[in-house]
């Protein structure tokens, strides 16, 4: 039988053992297994479920909203989002765990870069999670992919769902804002458990977006600005814009915890090396590891998705964390680089919490992305 922590953490994320715990052990929860014992009906658990059809998720309120068909008759699913506009999708009272987001949109090029998505845990002034739409699906470039991984599912139409388990012990608040040109649709699905209350250590996910266009010659690109918190790092969807024909990615992934100066405690091999491939990026997608996107666009420019997951092998630090990478690429040996990097970068930390780096502004964020080539004649 596992230790007292250890089920205490499979009761937090439904059995996915993501170590959101970190600190000393607590009394044991009710036995809940949801993933690996889905006939377990002793989960300690009240299910729930936000859209614009029952934007509050509170019992026997859905779908109250008439169409032409009639009273509760698909009268409500979407929106349409002006230019400018800020809408709650969700205000929850905790404590509780948010299990699964669904959205779509609008995803012509740059569309899904202008939209941003931002999240507050248990009261705090400033959001923990604040990223463009695409990117916090896994959706580098406002290029839509379909792929899966272990975080994200995106479908070929943008469907976009990500499944990461976020608690919360008072609130949990999400907000999308059209920072672009243009009126856009919204349909959204808010999955979540009333459970809890989760532990002092617990972590919340956090996520935010940078993006380097160019990086800076010999200055180590930035996953992860440093958090002086204890934390656990979960990976990054990272985007590449490769500014010449040499092949980019020689960098070395180094995660920088609890202390550590000029040099890190982890140092990979290469960028490639870092989501699991070889001898360059091939676009093959799996589920802790991979890249969904390795293609020219109509400008020519090479355009990389890749992204690795530390679900099954986790980076975690007490007191400190800081994640980097390198340009360094191959031309007859090796050679410092410059090419445009953007990430979206996802971790979980206690609040309160550090406020997040500033985000790029939508035209920072919109250019150069994906160009689709003409149609075929």
């Amino acid at each position: 039988m596992m230790p007292s922590p250890w089920r205490t953490l499979a009761a937090v994320v439904g059995g996915s053992l993501l170590a959101l715990y970190v600190g000393a052990a607590w009394a044991d929860p009710p036995p809940v297994d949801v993933i690996d014992k889905p006939y377990n009906l002793d989960t300690g658990m009240t299910s729930r479920s936000i859209t614009f059809e029952n934007p509050t998720g509170e019992p026997g309120k859905g779908g109250q909203a008439a169409s032409n068909l009639g009273v509760g008759r698909k009268g409500s699913p979407a929106r349409q989002i002006e230019p400018g506009q800020t809408v709650q999708l969700c205000d929850i009272a905790g404590p509780g765990c948010i299990r699964h987001i669904w959205v779509t949109t609008a995803h012509e090029p740059g569309d899904l870069r202008a939209l941003v998505i931002r999240g507050w845990w248990d009261g705090q002034e400033h959001p923990s999670i604040e990223c463009p739409l695409g990117d916090f699906f896994g959706v580098a470039h406002a290029k839509v992919v379909p792929y899966q991984s272990a975080v994200h599912s995106v479908g070929q139409s943008a469907g976009l769902n990500i499944w990461l388990p976020m608690p919360f012990n008072k609130q949990a608040k999400f907000t999308f804002t059209n920072e672009g040109k243009k009126t856009v649709p919204l349909f959204y699905q808010i999955d979540y458990t009333l459970q809890g209350p989760f532990p002092e250590w617990t972590g919340m996910l956090h996520v935010l977006f940078r993006r380097e266009n160019l990086t800076t010659l010999k200055k180590d690109f930035e996953l992860l600005p440093l958090r002086a918190n204890r934390g656990r790092f979960i990976g990054s969807i990272m985007g590449i814009r490769s500014m010449d024909n040499d092949w980019w990615g020689e960098g070395e992934m180094k995660v920088y915890m609890d202390g550590d100066a000029e040099f890190p405690t982890i140092c990979g091999t290469g960028a490639e090396d870092y989501v699991g491939l070889s001898w360059g990026v091939q676009q093959t997608p799996f589920m802790y590891n991979g890249c969904c996107l390795n293609r020219k666009d109509a400008t020519d420019k090479t355009f990389v998705t890749m992204y690795r997951w530390h679900l099954p092998d986790p980076i975690a630090w007490m007191k400190e964390g800081r994640v980097t990478i390198q340009q360094i690429a191959w031309n007859k040996g090796l050679a410092e680089t410059q090419d445009d990097w953007s990430c979206a970068t996802f971790w979980y930390e206690p609040v309160p919490s550090a406020p997040l780096p500033p985000m790029p502004d939508v035209d920072a964020r919109t250019a150069d992305t994906w160009k689709d080539p003409p149609p075929k004649k």
